[in-house]
C-alpha cells in the first residue's frame, strides 16, 4: 500500500462507516414509512408522494446545502444535519398525519443530501486524483451493501410501534461517532460552484439526459411502492424486508459486470439490454406467475428486476461524461443529479396515482412503461449517433442507490 493511502486509510473508513450507518438509517426509514404508512390506512398516493418528498429534498440539499457547508464547516454541518435527520426520524412516529409526514421526509432528504456531500467532498479532498475513482468505487458498493442491510432490519420490529423508528433515529447518531472521533483535519475548499446549464447537457447527451429521468422515474417508485406491492402480494414483515433486499442485492451483484461490459461496448446498448430484461421480467410478474407462487420465486424475480435497473444510473453517468469535455464533468454530474431527482419526484406520485386506480398491478405499468421508453429511446439515439472510440470513454465508476454529487451548486 503507498504511503500517501495508508497515511489517509483512517480517515477513509471513518467517512465511510458513518456513511454506512447513515445509508442504514436510511433505507430501514424508506420501507418502514411505507408500511407504516399503510398499516395506517394511508392511499399509495399518499404514500408516493411522502417518497416524492425525500427525493425532492435530495435534490434541493445537493443544490444548496453546500452553502452551509461553506459557511459553518465540514464537521459543524455534519453534526448539525444528522441531528435534525434522526429527530425528524422520530417525528414521524410522534405526529402521525400525511401532511406531517410529507414535509418531514422533504426536510430528511435535505440533510441527508448534505450528510452525502460532507462524506463525498470529503472522501475526494482525501485522496489522490489516481486513487479517487478507486475509492469512490468503495463508495458505491457501500451505500449499496448498507442498503441491504438497512432493509434486513425491518423485522426485529413491529412497524406498527415505536422501537424501528428509535433504531432509525440512533442509527443516524451513531454515524457521528465515526467522523466526530477522527482526528482528520476536515477540507477547507471541497464544495465549489458550478453553472448547470441543462439544455447544452441535452445538445451533448439527449439520451443521457432522458435516461436519466427514467432511471429516476423507476427506482424512486420501486424503493418507495415496492414494499405495499409485496403487502399487498401477501408477504409477511420479514418477507418484505427480504424482498426489498434482494432487489438491492441483485444491484450489487450485476453493478460490476455492467460496467466492465459497458467499458469495453456502446453503453447504450448495455442499457438497451438491462431495461429491456426489466420491463420483461415485470411482465412475466403480471402475466406468468400465478398468486400461489412459492415465495422464493418473487425473491428472484425482483433480484433480477434490481440487477437490472439499479447499475442503470452508473452507466448512465459514464456515457454522459464519454459525451462531455473533461472539464465539464462536475456540471455534468450537478445536471444529470437533478434530472434524476426530478424523476425520481415524479415517479412515486404517478406510481401511488396508479396504484390507487389500478392496484397493485399500477406499480408495474408504470415502471414497465419507464424501462420500454428508455429501451426504444435509446435503441433510436443509437441508430442516430456513433458511440464515442474506445480511447475517449471515461471508465466506469459505481454510483450510490442516493447519488448526490459534490460541488454542484447552480448558479
Amino acid at each position: 500500500m503507498p504511503t500517501s493511502m495508508r497515511s489517509v486509510l483512517p480517515t477513509l473508513v471513518a467517512l465511510l462507516l458513518g456513511y454506512a450507518l447513515m445509508q442504514i438509517g436510511n433505507t430501514l426509514q424508506g420501507t418502514l414509512l411505507s408500511v407504516r404508512g399503510s398499516i395506517e390506512q394511508f392511499s399509495p398516493t399518499i404514500i408516493g408522494a411522502v417518497g416524492a418528498a425525500f427525493w425532492a429534498g435530495i435534490v434541493v440539499g445537493s443544490l444548496w446545502a453546500g452553502r452551509v457547508i461553506q459557511q459553518v464547516g465540514h464537521t459543524r454541518a455534519f453534526a448539525a444535519l444528522a441531528a435534525i435527520a434522526a429527530s425528524v426520524a422520530l417525528l414521524h412516529l410522534l405526529v402521525i398525519n400525511p401532511i406531517v409526514w410529507i414535509a418531514a421526509r422533504a426536510v430528511t432528504g435535505f440533510c441527508f443530501a448534505g450528510l452525502f456531500i460532507v462524506v463525498e467532498s470529503w472522501l475526494n479532498a482525501s485522496v489522490t486524483a489516481q486513487a479517487r475513482g478507486q475509492i469512490l468505487s468503495v463508495y458505491g458498493m457501500t451505500g449499496l451493501i448498507a442498503g441491504i442491510g438497512g432493509q434486513m432490519l425491518l423485522p426485529t420490529g413491529d412497524p406498527a410501534g415505536f422501537r424501528l423508528f428509535c433504531f432509525v433515529a440512533v442509527l443516524i447518531c451513531l454515524a457521528l461517532v465515526p467522523t466526530a472521533l477522527s482526528r482528520a483535519v476536515a477540507p477547507a475548499h471541497a464544495v465549489g460552484d458550478t453553472r448547470i446549464n441543462l439544455m447544452q447537457l441535452y445538445r451533448q447527451s439527449p439520451f443521457g439526459v432522458v435516461a436519466a429521468v427514467l432511471c429516476g422515474i423507476t427506482t424512486s417508485s420501486f424503493f418507495a411502492l415496492g414494499p405495499i406491492w409485496a403487502q399487498e402480494r401477501g408477504l409477511n414483515t420479514a418477507e418484505i424486508a427480504i424482498f426489498m433486499a434482494c432487489g438491492t442485492l441483485g444491484g450489487f451483484v450485476t453493478t460490476w459486470p455492467l460496467g466492465w461490459l459497458s467499458d469495453r461496448m456502446d453503453r447504450r446498448h448495455v442499457i438497451i439490454a438491462a431495461s429491456a430484461m426489466a420491463a420483461t421480467i415485470l411482465m412475466a410478474l403480471i402475466h406468468f406467475v400465478p398468486p400461489t407462487v412459492p415465495t422464493w420465486l418473487i425473491f428472484i424475480y425482483v433480484a433480477v428486476f434490481g440487477g437490472s435497473v439499479i447499475p442503470t444510473y452508473s452507466i448512465v453517468t459514464a456515457h454522459v461524461n464519454d459525451m462531455v469535455r473533461p472539464g465539464e464533468f462536475v456540471a455534468a454530474a450537478g445536471g444529470l443529479l437533478i434530472l434524476q431527482g426530478a424523476g425520481s419526484v415524479i415517479g412515486p406520485v404517478i406510481s401511488g396515482l396508479a396504484m390507487t386506480e389500478f392496484g397493485r398491478l399500477g406499480l408495474l405499468y408504470i415502471v414497465i412503461v419507464a424501462q420500454a421508453l428508455m429501451a426504444i429511446w435509446g435503441a433510436y439515439r443509437s441508430l442516430m449517433r456513433a458511440s464515442p472510440p474506445q480511447a475517449e470513454k471515461e471508465l466506469f465508476v459505481p454510483e450510490p442507490t442516493v447519488p448526490v454529487g459534490t460541488q454542484l451548486e447552480a448558479s
